[in-house]
């Protein structure tokens, strides 16, 4: 059924292939048939992407090739390159967490029954992981030496597709289909399911993550004079920039400059709160005081129009992008009037 694999790495980057098998404990559901339904297609596929998003730790390391009729199972050809992704789904599958949630989620999007619950398999080749789950390191080696040969699948990438059209994410436009095959009608709205670990922006799905230096730095170089705006949209979840933080962080650092009020405004954010100082609520801010640009920037998107205005910018107020481009530090922006 499946193609053979050959057993040589891709270069130095860690790559390995492990195929996930589901199958549904009700006797009137078939996973397989579900997946064949063209109305039901999509909320199935989505389950599973909702699934492997929880148990991986987000949307990156892995990618889907194809889904198997392996009836009574659905398989699920996985393709992981990175290493710790593939560790992180490993101690998730013997948790019992990959049964868990493809049958929370499958229960909220395709309407499932109550008793509705999932067995599965994982294999590497003809080697049964779930026999070897106490060694991790083992069941990465079976991985490891199980090489992908196939790209992904037409059919999965049109539904990757479907899925960043936000399909996912817009209640308007998706409804979800009853998990019996028999059963073909939608019978309530779908309201948007995001997985714990992302978060939206522009109706695209992010990874979600505690902010990082480089955030940090990225952030105070690009927010300019807009830094007091992000502050107040922030001091609504945060104690620590309630009240007069913000005014006093203004005076206390004016001699330095925009650059060191806004560095010291997101110091003083991820001081407070810890681990859970993450890029949602940074771009969330940014979302509600209109600033979308400097969230493109946050989240490392370069948009056609932001390229294209530069140049005449700069040839209109050069003195301009630099203060917005430029580490403000030591360049007294005070001084340019």
């Amino acid at each position: 059924m499946f193609q053979k694999m050959t057993t040589k790495g891709l270069g130095d980057v860690w790559t390995g292939c492990v195929f996930l098998f589901l199958e549904s404990t009700s006797p009137k559901v078939s996973l397989p048939a579900v997946y064949k339904d063209p109305q039901k297609k999509f909320g199935l596929f989505k389950v599973i992407k909702l699934t492997l998003s929880d148990t991986a730790g987000g949307l990156q390391g892995y990618e889907i090739l194809k889904l198997h009729d392996a009836d009574p199972y659905l398989g699920v050809e996985i393709k992981f390159v990175d290493c710790d992704v593939c560790r992180r789904f490993l101690e998730s599958y013997a948790a019992g967490a990959v049964s868990q949630f493809f049958t929370q989620h499958a229960l909220r999007v395709l309407s499932g029954s109550e008793d509705f619950t999932v067995d599965t398999q994982l294999k590497a080749g003809t080697e049964v992981l779930d026999q070897c789950l106490t060694n991790q390191e083992l069941c990465l080696d079976h991985i490891h030496s199980l090489q992908p040969v196939r790209l992904r699948d037409d059919e999965v990438t049109q539904l990757e597709r479907q899925l960043q059209n936000l399909t996912l994410c817009d209640p308007c436009n998706s409804q979800p289909s009853r998990l019996d095959p028999c059963n073909s009608q939608p019978t309530r709205k779908e309201t948007p399911i995001v997985p714990s670990n992302c978060f939206l922006f522009q109706k695209k799905l992010f990874d979600d993550r505690q902010l990082t230096p480089a955030d940090h730095q990225r952030f105070a170089t690009s927010i300019g004079r807009d830094w007091k705006k992000v502050g107040r949209a922030l001091q609504k979840t945060c104690r620590a920039l309630k009240g007069p933080a913000i005014d006093n962080l203004a005076f206390e650092y004016e001699r330095e400059g925009l650059y060191e009020q806004a560095y010291q405004l997101l110091s003083r954010f991820i001081q407070a709160e810890g681990r859970n100082a993450r890029l949602s609520r940074l771009v969330k801010a940014l979302e509600e005081t209109k600033l979308i640009g400097v969230a493109e920037i946050m989240l490392d998107l370069q948009p056609k129009e932001a390229l294209q205005e530069v140049p005449e910018l700069q040839r209109i107020c050069p003195q301009r992008v630099c203060r917005n481009s430029c580490d403000a530090r030591n360049s007294g922006l005070q001084s340019t009037a």
